[in-house]
């Protein structure tokens, strides 16, 4: 049963005074018997009235209005968690076919509809070919979304700065690039496309410094919902199963439905955002890291013609279709 302490720094800086900030914010942790909140302490500047509830999806659900006029906001987040492993699925005794006929019964069960519903994009072709040799039915689902999830981590380079949380199914595809938030994004496609329920998840994943990709960060993973187990946690971004080192905040459709701080305020347009997450483990290390994404929409990092890896990406299909020519 690990521990972890985690302390989500959110600090807007404004160019002017602005006033009337109405935030939205989603930084209370998961409770269930996989995950219990030990304490959790939340400030903010101006001491507003925080009013909570509980979404469509699930997810406790801050609200504020910080009406003076101020030129810095900040939201203090510390909490402690503990987690429990949870046993992952027994795939031995398995009957894939009539797994696979339990998955298509779920399509019009209300608490799966959102989750299976997927988009549509220029490249969808592209991808249902590369999906075509995972899908079988002499594969569980369970084995599906394991090779799904090996395929985003094997063909998908990680690199920060190439996306932002705006960027479409259709451009991550193109690029094969992203960090964490794309891979989930492009792993919950796939499943929904196979008929697998897929929630997108926002938290925290905490190995203490073993090299994993996003540890001490706010991370993004996926959900997939199997016959006679349940939801279980998928990284395609470090190809393995969600368990007992990862801390779940919210869950929805995608990173939409799940981002830690929003919001709107009356006021000069400019202004910075810092965030800063500090994870200290059971054994009193701790390491701060910059989450791989920012809480809200950011201004774009470069415009296609600017970032220097989707220029390069550009230049050589450029050069491979004169080859073909």
């Amino acid at each position: 049963m690990p521990e972890f302490n985690i302390k989500h720094i959110t600090k807007y800086t404004y160019e002017a005074l602005v006033r009337d900030s109405v935030n939205h914010i989603i930084l209370y942790p998961w409770q269930d018997e996989h995950q219990k909140v030990v304490k959790h302490d939340l400030r903010i500047s101006g001491n507003p009235k925080v009013d909570t509830f509980i979404d469509y999806y699930g997810n406790q659900v801050g609200f504020f209005t910080y009406s003076e006029r101020h030129k810095e906001l900040e939201i203090y987040s510390e909490l402690t968690v503990a987690t429990f492993a949870k046993e992952l699925p027994n795939d031995e005794t398995a009957y894939p076919e009539q797994q696979w006929k339990e998955i298509k019964d779920l399509r019009f069960q209300v608490p799966y509809i959102d989750y299976l519903k997927w988009e549509t994009f220029d490249s969808l072709p592209e991808l249902r070919e590369n999906m075509g040799g995972h899908i079988k039915p002499d594969i569980t689902p369970y084995r599906t979304a394991l090779n799904f999830c090996s395929f985003i981590y094997e063909k998908f380079s990680y690199i920060q700065g190439v996306t932002t949380v705006q960027t479409q199914l259709n451009e991550i595809w193109q690029l094969k690039a992203g960090v964490c938030q794309d891979f989930a994004h492009i792993l919950a496609q796939m499943l929904r496309m196979a008929d697998i329920p897929a929630k997108y998840v926002s938290g925290y994943i905490c190995p203490n410094k073993n090299g994993i990709r996003g540890e001490g960060a706010t991370h993004a993973w996926v959900e997939a919902y199997l016959p006679s187990y349940g939801w279980l946690g998928l990284d395609p971004t470090n190809n393995c199963i969600a368990n007992e080192t990862y801390v779940k905040l919210a869950v929805g459709r995608s990173f939409n439905d799940c981002s830690p701080v929003k919001g709107v305020y009356k006021g000069p347009s400019k202004h910075k955002l810092t965030v800063q997450v500090i994870v200290s483990y059971d054994n009193g290390q701790s390491e701060t890291i910059k989450p791989e994404f920012q809480q809200k929409d950011p201004e774009p990092i470069a415009d296609f013609k600017g970032n220097s890896y989707r220029r390069n990406l550009e230049l050589m299909q450029k050069q491979q279709q004169q080859q073909q020519q």
